[in-house]
C-alpha cells in the first residue's frame, strides 16, 4: 500500500510538473491554449498613459490623435472625427515653431523635470485603478528607457540620453510597484520613419524589433505587454508567434505575463490573450476583453482640447460600468504633458472616479456578467447608434442612460454579480420604487443601498423583483454617489 501511495503522489507531482513547464509552440493554436491570468479579468480599471516627445507640441485638431503629430506633420494627412484638409497639423508646426524645425527636436525638449514617480503611482492607487499601462515606445521610436536599438536609426532616441536624461520607464516601475497596482508597457510594433522600416522590414523585425523588445521584457519584468502599430503586416512577417513563444517558455515573465490582441494584421478579436476595443461601443466578447479610451478624444495630451471636450465624471463612471456588465475592463488614457504634468482636470476626473469605486466598488471589482448584461426601459426603440464617427465619443453613453433620444429606450439597470450577490446598478435615482424584470429575491435575501448601507424594503410580484425606495435625501450622498447608485441583493434567486 506504501508503494501504491508514494508511486500515486509521485504521477500527480510529475502531472502538476508537465502542466508548470507546458511548451507552447509558434502557432496561434497553442499560444491561445494558455490561459489569461486570473488577476487580469478581475481588475477592470486600469489607466493608460500616452506619453513622449509629441507630449511636447501636444497639438493636433478636435477629435485626432495628438500623438501621431510626426506622422500627421511630416505626411500632411490627417483623420478622425470632423472633415480635415490633412494639412492642419504641419501648418500649426510650421507656424509655431518654423519649416526647418526637426520632429526628433522635441525630444531634446522632452524634459519631464516635473516628473513625480511616486505622485503618479499614489494618484493611480486614490483612482481605484488595478493596473497601468503606458508607452514604453509609440509609433515616433522614442524610448523611455535606454535601449541600444532606439539609436540604430544613427542618432540617439531614448530618455536617457535626449530629453529628460532619465529612465522614465524604470523610475515609474520602480514607483508603481511599491503599490498593489499592476504595471504594464504598451509597445509599438512598427515605427513610422525607421530608415529599416521604409525600406528593409525583414531586417527591422530580427534586427530592431525582437531584441528591443526582449530587453524591454527583461529590464523591467511587467505584468502586461500591450502591443500596437501591427496593422501594416501580417503575425508571419513579423515573427510574433515565435516571440511570443519566447515570452510564455523562456522569458523572466512567462508564468505572470498577460498580452493583448494587436500581434499582425487581422489577428485582432481573433488570437492572443484578451480582446482590444478602441473608442467602440457595444462590445461583448466571451474572451477576456477591454476597450481603451481617452478622457477626451485624444491619447497624447492635446492642449487644443478645451473642458467641454473631456468626458464627466459621470459619463466616465457609467463607460465603466456599462463595459464591465458586459464582461470587459476600462482602460482609461491620460496624457501627461512634456514636463511630466497630469493635467489638473485628468488628476480631478482620476479622483472622481476613486471616490465612486471606494463606496461602490464591490460591483466593479472582481465581478462576473449576470444572464443579462443590463435592462432597457420598457418603453422605445434599443437600436440606438451614435453618429457615425471615426472615434465613438464619450457622451454616446449618456444618450444610452440618463438623456436619450426621443423614441429610443434606455438602460435603466446594469447587472455585475460576485460571491452569490447580485448588483444593480442604475445611472438614475428611481423615484418611488425600481422594478427589476425577471428577477426574484428570496427568503434569505436582503436589499442594501451600498452608498449608506440602508436596508430597503423589497417584495416579489410575479417574475419581478420590487424595491422601495427610500425618501431621496442629497445630504446623506457625497457627490461621487451622484454619478450612479448600486444596490445590493445578498442571496437572489437564480
Amino acid at each position: 500500500m506504501k508503494v501504491k501511495l508514494l508511486f500515486s503522489l509521485l504521477m500527480i507531482l510529475a502531472a502538476g510538473t508537465t502542466y508548470a513547464q507546458k511548451k507552447y509552440q509558434p502557432n496561434w493554436e497553442s499560444l491561445d491554449s494558455r490561459p489569461t491570468p486570473q488577476w487580469f479579468e478581475e481588475a477592470k480599471f486600469g489607466i493608460f498613459i500616452h506619453w513622449g516627445p509629441y507630449s511636447v507640441p501636444a497639438w493636433s485638431p478636435k477629435g485626432t490623435y495628438s500623438e501621431w503629430y510626426q506622422y500627421w506633420m511630416q505626411t500632411k494627412g490627417l483623420f478622425g472625427n470632423g472633415n480635415f484638409k490633412g494639412d492642419e497639423v504641419y501648418n500649426y508646426h510650421v507656424k509655431t515653431y518654423g519649416e526647418d524645425f526637426d520632429y526628433y527636436r522635441f525630444g531634446e525638449q522632452f524634459t519631464a523635470d516635473l516628473f513625480d514617480p511616486d505622485q503618479w503611482a499614489a494618484l493611480f492607487e486614490e483612482a481605484g485603478a488595478k493596473y497601468v499601462v503606458i508607452t514604453s515606445k509609440h509609433h515616433d521610436g522614442y524610448t523611455l528607457w535606454p535601449n541600444k536599438e532606439a539609436n540604430d536609426r544613427g542618432f540617439a532616441w531614448n530618455s536617457v540620453e535626449i530629453g529628460s536624461k532619465r529612465d522614465l520607464l524604470g523610475d515609474l516601475t520602480a514607483a508603481v510597484k511599491k503599490t498593489d497596482v499592476k504595471m504594464g508597457f504598451y509597445y509599438s510594433l512598427y515605427e513610422w520613419f525607421h530608415p529599416w522600416w521604409q525600406n528593409d522590414r525583414p531586417r527591422f523585425v530580427t534586427d530592431h524589433f525582437h531584441p528591443q523588445f526582449k530587453d524591454l521584457i527583461e529590464s523591467y519584468q511587467p505584468d502586461i505587454v500591450w502591443g500596437d502599430g501591427e496593422w501594416e503586416m501580417p503575425a508571419e512577417d513579423w515573427k510574433t508567434p515565435e516571440l511570443l513563444a519566447w515570452l510564455f517558455n523562456e522569458s523572466s515573465v512567462k508564468d505572470k505575463i498577460v498580452i493583448n490582441d494587436r500581434w499582425g494584421k487581422g489577428i485582432r478579436k481573433k488570437h492572443g490573450g484578451y480582446f482590444t476595443t478602441e473608442y467602440e461601443a457595444g462590445a461583448n466578447f466571451s474572451n477576456p476583453w477591454e476597450e481603451c479610451r481617452g478622457m477626451g478624444f485624444s491619447f497624447g495630451y492635446n492642449q487644443n482640447e478645451d473642458a467641454e471636450d473631456y468626458n464627466s465624471p459621470q459619463t466616465l463612471i457609467l463607460m465603466l460600468v456599462n463595459v464591465v456588465s458586459s464582461g470587459g475592463n476600462l482602460l482609461l488614457d491620460i496624457g501627461p504633458d512634456g514636463r511630466g504634468k497630469i493635467p489638473p482636470i485628468m488628476q480631478e476626473r482620476l479622483r472622481q472616479m476613486g471616490q465612486w469605486l471606494k463606496i461602490n466598488g464591490e460591483a466593479i471589482y472582481g465581478t462576473k456578467t449576470w444572464k443579462k448584461p443590463f435592462q432597457w426601459t420598457a418603453e422605445g426603440s434599443r437600436d440606438f447608434k451614435p453618429e457615425k464617427q471615426h472615434y465613438t465619443g464619450g457622451d454616446f453613453i449618456l444618450k444610452l442612460t440618463v438623456d436619450p433620444e426621443p423614441g429610443y429606450a434606455a438602460k435603466e439597470i446594469f447587472f455585475t454579480q460576485k460571491a452569490g450577490n447580485l448588483y444593480l446598478i442604475t445611472p438614475k435615482w428611481p423615484s418611488e420604487e425600481l422594478v427589476v424584470r425577471d428577477v426574484n429575491a428570496t427568503r434569505a435575501s436582503k436589499i442594501t443601498l451600498l452608498s449608506t448601507n440602508q436596508a430597503l424594503s423589497w417584495e416579489n410580484k410575479g417574475n419581478d423583483l420590487v424595491i422601495k425606495m427610500p425618501a431621496f435625501d442629497p445630504n446623506t450622498f457625497s457627490d461621487a454617489d451622484h454619478y450612479a447608485f448600486v444596490f445590493k441583493i445578498t442571496a437572489p434567486k437564480q
